[in-house]
Order: C-alpha cells, then sequence, then structure tokens
C-alpha cells in the first residue's frame, strides 16, 4: 500500500490543502507525517485538517512539536523571543484534546512498505530530532549513527531540502518540505511503493500569503515572504546547516 510522506509543515494549511488533492489524486489512502506540524501560522488547523481527512495518518514528532508541548507543560522553550511569542501563540490555539493526541506521538515509526521492506520513520536522525545532515555531510561522519539501523530505508526531515542519498548499505531519503520549502516555491513531499517517488506540488502563493498574513500569527508576515513567496535556496542552507551538521 502507498504512502504519502508528508515532512515539516509548519502550519501551512494552503500547501497542505493543495499536497492533500494531489495525494487524493494519486490513489493513496495513507500518510506518514514525519515531524513539524508546529510552530507555523495554522498549524492548529493542518493538525485539525489530517485528523479530519479521511485518510489514515501517523505522526511522529519533530523538534518544532516538542517544542509547543514545552510551552504547555511551562517549560521555556530555547529559543529567542520573536519565535517564543510564535509558539505561545501556537499552544494558545490547541484544544485539550488535540493536546493530548500531540503528547502521544512517538519519536520514530516503522512500517512495512512492500516491496521496499521495512521503512524507518524519524524527523532529523534515529536517534536526535534535532541533529542536522545533508546531502553534503561525509559519509565517514554518518557511519557510526546509522550503523544500527537495521531497515533498508530511512526518511528523515528536519532540513527541508528534498535528498536521496546512500550512507553505508542504507537509503536515507528526505522529501523536503510541505510548508516551508528551501528551494523552488510550492510544497514538497513523497510517495513511498512500490519505489520512491518524490513530489512537487504548485499552488497559488499570493493567495497563500494572504491567508497566512489574515491568520492572527505573530510571525505572519515573514513567514510570507520568506517562506511561502521567495524561500531560501537548497544551496544557501546546504552551506549553512554544514555549519552545525550533527550538532543538536
Amino acid at each position: 500500500m502507498p504512502i504519502a510522506v508528508l515532512n515539516d509543515i509548519h502550519g501551512n494549511l494552503p500547501a497542505l490543502e493543495a499536497v492533500l488533492a494531489d495525494v487524493r489524486r494519486a490513489g493513496v489512502d495513507r500518510i506518514v507525517v514525519g515531524g513539524d506540524v508546529f510552530p507555523g501560522p495554522m498549524a492548529h488547523l493542518v493538525l485539525r485538517e489530517l485528523m479530519t481527512c479521511g485518510m489514515r495518518v501517523d505522526f511522529i514528532y519533530g523538534n518544532g512539536d516538542v517544542t509547543i508541548l514545552d510551552q504547555v507543560a511551562g517549560r521555556t522553550p530555547r529559543l529567542p523571543e520573536p519565535y517564543r511569542q510564535n509558539v505561545r501563540w501556537n499552544a494558545a490555539q490547541l484544544e485539550a484534546e488535540e493536546i493530548r493526541a500531540l503528547a502521544e506521538w512517538p519519536f520514530t515509526l516503522r512500517v512495512n512498505v512492500p516491496p521496499l521492506g521495512e521503512v524507518l520513520f524519524c524527523h532529523a536522525t534515529p536517534r536526535n530530532e534535532n541533529e542536522i545532515f545533508t546531502a553534503l555531510t561525509p559519509e565517514g561522519r554518518l557511519l557510526s549513527l546509522f550503523a544500527a539501523v537495521r531497515e533498508p530505508v530511512v526518511v528523515c526531515g528536519h532540513t527541508h531540502i528534498v535528498m536521496d542519498r546512500m550512507i553505508g548499505r542504507t537509503r536515507v531519503v528526505n522529501p523536503g518540505s510541505v510548508g516551508m520549502p528551501f528551494g523552488p516555491a510550492g510544497a514538497d513531499w513523497m510517495i513511498l511503493g512500490p519505489g520512491i517517488e518524490f513530489r512537487h506540488t504548485n499552488y497559488d502563493l499570493q493567495r497563500a500569503a494572504d491567508r497566512v498574513r489574515a491568520s492572527g500569527y505573530p510571525g505572519a508576515e515573514e513567514f510570507a515572504s520568506s517562506c511561502i513567496l521567495q524561500p531560501r535556496s537548497a544551496a544557501e542552507m546546504l552551506q549553512l546547516y554544514e555549519r552545525h551538521a550533527l550538532t543538536s
């Protein structure tokens, strides 16, 4: 049974709506959300859309989702103040049953996807939802990290950049970001089964930016301009990420 992988949505409801339409057209009826529904301008609405979309949806934690739980629990997020107000706003939009559901997500997920076999889903790396590695990170620095992985395919996220590489005997793929892509504007996602198919969905960016600006989210203008209308390039972000590779 094919699975759609939607990572790093970050509250971009217009992007999610466009991707879900493509998922349905592709005949896929199961979704794995690989972390970071939160934070973002309409993250509570994204969560509700996914929970009521009529398909099976499995969630795992991303670092952003953990930050929301920290806020709900009264733990101060380790973020600069402008980003803390975004997290506070997101947490305040959630209903009690949504917080309980969020608190039950796992950090990793294993699913059998014929004929690929067992697939391990994680947000950043198999051991940590914060670590960074990219297509440029030397394999020698990653072999020990993936040595204990028995699954032939690992799906990760976190960097918002599409990736497909081998690390030892493990194929490691990243579908990119639905809501905050680095690279061409639009939404990046993936279908698993029978192969690995990277997808890109275009949608009305200006209308999406207008909806974000009207959301009440404290960081709405920055999100609309730099995450939807003019995303940063993958090449720029790869160079930036490599300065922090494998640090949490």
